[in-house]
């Protein structure tokens, strides 16, 4: 049985996530922020944490929630979209602090409090990063500011991977593909039952040599 830590796991992909390990039978905690959430997932996860991205001290409160815990697994899903501008248009201060504080902030804080948990079990670190965040790859600048932020989460991913690559952890950023979440939309491709269960494929199958890397859902390897 492995232990995994699932961080934002109150609805869409990280709840799907810790619903569907917690059933193969792995060890669960997840993260949440609202209390309501957090006593839906004491349903089926072995351990529940209250964690706000948005509020001061969350790195070393998770830090002290952990301090008994080995890792083998981390996925870091929390993230929010922010304002969606077709075209390139300013965002204003608060929305700029949300969106990078959420998307970028969060996981420059955690990682390094993930680091020696992960390193003892030679586990796995996953980011769930968006295809929108490929510099390579962009082709509009519809959502530029989620752009900016999920390119900076794989900078952020591509640094970690070199200093803990070399103490034996996989770190990968993941694209969870088109999903039908409050996010996605009621149009997107993929349910989220599909899009999860393909990653979890993915990531069970990672070795050192996917350390460092940007993967599509199913596998494929996608530019940075």
């Amino acid at each position: 049985m492995s232990t995994c830590l699932i961080v934002g796991a109150s609805r869409g992909i990280g709840r799907e996530l810790a619903r569907q390990y917690a059933a193969d039978d792995d060890r669960v905690i997840a993260t949440y922020r609202k209390q309501s959430d957090g006593a839906a997932l004491g349903a089926f996860c072995a351990r529940t944490v209250a964690l706000d991205l948005l509020q001061g001290g969350y790195a070393a409160a998770l830090d002290q929630a952990l301090a008994k815990e080995s890792l083998d697994l981390a996925i870091i899903v929390a993230g929010v979209a922010g304002p969606r501008f077709e075209h390139i248009s300013a965002p204003d201060q608060a929305d700029f602090d949300t969106v990078m504080r959420t998307n970028v902030l969060a996981a420059m804080q955690l990682i390094p409090i993930l680091a020696d948990r992960l390193a003892s079990s030679h586990g796995k670190l996953a980011v769930i990063s968006s295809k929108m965040g490929s510099i390579g790859n962009t082709t509009s600048a519809y959502s530029w500011l989620y752009r900016a932020s999920k390119a900076a989460l794989n900078s952020v991913l591509k640094s970690a991977s070199i200093e803990l690559g070399s103490r034996g952890v996989v770190c990968m950023a993941l694209h969870p593909g088109w999903v039908r979440t409050d996010m996605g939309g009621k149009g997107a491709d993929l349910s989220v039952e599909q899009s999860v269960a393909s990653m979890r494929r993915v990531i069970a199958a990672a070795n050192r040599s996917h350390n460092g890397r940007f993967l599509n859902y199913n596998g494929e390897q996608l530019e940075w």
